[in-house]
């Protein structure tokens, strides 16, 4: 073997995105040092440059067309498709692929983390947050989303996700003042240590088992070890694949791996806990698609009943401990577990024709869900206050701003006029009838049925006579109006056009 056929070939055009943000993050803490304190404020409008800027590429990019970078000389060997990123004639050793599929998660966390700036941009001297350190680390967050949403092979995969968590650890303990926000950051980091040192052990067996890390060739040699004789290495690589699937399970909050979010979403600035709800759940989410619709693809008749099983506690658990709160920031908390429930619904398919069928149903919720849980998140940073109580006639003091939550809320519960969560959820519905998992879908409208109380509670404060608790809060600032008035117009964009967001991918 000589070394060039060692040599993989490199398209900075595919990975631009990922390189600007990069990029980026070092120019704010840099530019923050050199800034006087009294124009702090433009790093902020930096770190919007750059996100905008890092969008770019991906426009020229779309609508995907699928081409590999870092891809290993031997291109024809070992092909593999399912549908998620890997078509016929792609080369199976690429180890980074700006497909459709990849630049459809780019663009969702790429705006997810604008509206967070926005959000922040008025709240930083409030809170007391370094200005660099806070876009520094949320930058680089957001640099690992970019790069997990489009890795084909398990390092890559598994490097992107700890760039997109690490920093998120910092960002939750920013509130260096308080003791709330140190616990939340510290419940954060042991417990992602502890998920990604299972993931990790189950990578080095699936390594073991199938002698490869690129998804393509994993699929294939786990195809040949589902149909073979060895049964040994068989059980092997199912306990790597199920150890693996753990990692992702504690990023998108799947019971039992959830337990962290409440505490850690009250714990931090709820500009975020928003990222959190959004960004790096869809970064979760999109590393579970690629793992069970590319690499583990033999053996979804064994990950579908178990995602099926993880949807439906996912779902009743989040949503039934989500009556019992009367704080904002958990009770929304709550409910993106319950949200993460009806995500996973469709990746619980048992086949692969169907479940490359349904993973449009998942990403379509994925989308509509940012724009609405985003839009609720800033309503409630704009309150400066997370009890239930303080938003009992809100809608005399802050009409706008009511308007806009109860909308939002509604198109969490799937009721007119926000139709854009109807339309979700009837997705997911579909997907659950065309797999034959009816029990699922049962379990699924039971728990809509349930999420309708606490939504429609906390939308009728709004419009209830105010009393002493209720909050008094003036004119938001320019920065927070903005981002409401982003996600309002995408959620009406939504209700209106879902064909948008259900054929996106």
């Amino acid at each position: 073997m000589t070394i060039s056929s060692l040599v993989q070939n490199v398209s900075y055009a595919q990975i631009a995105a990922p390189l600007i943000i990069a990029a980026g993050a070092v120019a704010v803490l840099v530019a923050e040092v050199f800034l006087p304190v009294r124009r702090k404020q433009l790093v902020s409008w930096l770190s919007l440059v750059v996100l905008a800027g890092a969008a770019a590429p991906d426009i020229a990019l779309w609508p995907g067309r699928t081409t590999g970078t870092f891809c290993m000389p031997q291109s024809a060997a070992g092909l593999y498709s399912l549908g998620v990123g890997e078509p016929h004639g792609m080369p199976s050793t690429c180890s980074y692929v700006a497909d459709r599929f990849a630049l459809i998660f780019q663009f969702i966390a790429l705006a997810g983390a604008f509206i967070v700036v926005l959000m922040s941009a008025s709240s930083m001297k409030r809170d007391r947050i370094p200005t660099g350190e806070y876009h520094f680390l949320l930058l680089s967050s957001v640099a690992g989303v970019l790069v997990l949403a489009a890795a084909r092979d398990l390092i890559t995969l598994t490097i992107a996700l700890e760039t997109v968590s690490l920093p998120a650890f910092a960002l939750v303990g920013l509130k260096r003042w308080s003791g709330r926000s140190s616990e939340a950051a510290l419940k954060f980091f042991l417990v992602s240590v502890a998920s990604t040192a299972v993931m990790l052990f189950g990578i080095s067996l699936v390594y073991g088992a199938t002698g490869n890390v690129h998804f393509a060739p994993v699929a294939l040699h786990l195809h040949a070890l589902s149909t073979g004789s060895n049964g040994p290495m068989r059980h092997l690589a199912y306990l790597g694949v199920g150890m693996t699937l753990v990692g992702f399970g504690f990023k998108v909050s799947a019971v039992p791996f959830h337990f962290w979010t409440p505490d850690t979403y009250a714990g931090a600035p709820v500009p975020i806990a928003a990222y959190l709800s959004v960004v790096s759940k869809a970064a979760g989410f999109a590393g579970l698609i690629l793992l069970t619709g590319t690499a583990f693809s033999p053996l979804l008749d064994k990950t579908g009943p178990l995602l099926a099983v993880l949807a439906a506690l996912t779902m009743s658990l989040g949503n039934l401990v989500a009556l019992r709160q009367q704080d904002a920031v958990r009770l929304l908390a709550w409910s993106t577990i319950g949200q993460a429930g009806y995500i996973l619904v469709p990746l619980a398919a048992h086949d692969s024709v169907s479940y490359t069928k349904h993973i449009n149903a998942s990403v379509a919720y994925i989308i509509m869900y940012a724009a609405m849980n985003l839009g609720a998140f800033a309503v409630v940073h704009s309150v400066h206050t997370t009890s239930l109580d303080a938003y009992r006639g809100l809608a005399k003091t802050r009409p706008l701003a009511s308007a806009a939550l109860a909308f939002f809320l509604l198109c969490l519960a799937g009721l007119p006029p926000g139709l854009m969560g109807l339309f979700a959820k009837v997705a997911v519905f579909g997907a659950a009838a065309g797999s034959h998992l009816v029990w699922l879908a049962v379990v699924m409208a039971v728990n809509v049925v349930i999420a309708l109380y606490y939504y429609l509670s906390w939308t009728a404060r709004l419009f209830a006579a105010p009393d002493a608790a209720t909050a008094s809060v003036g004119r938001s600032p320019a920065t927070l109006r903005f981002a409401i008035g982003l996600t309002m117009v995408a959620a009406v964009l939504f209700s209106v056009w879902p064909q948008s967001a259900l054929g996106a991918f």
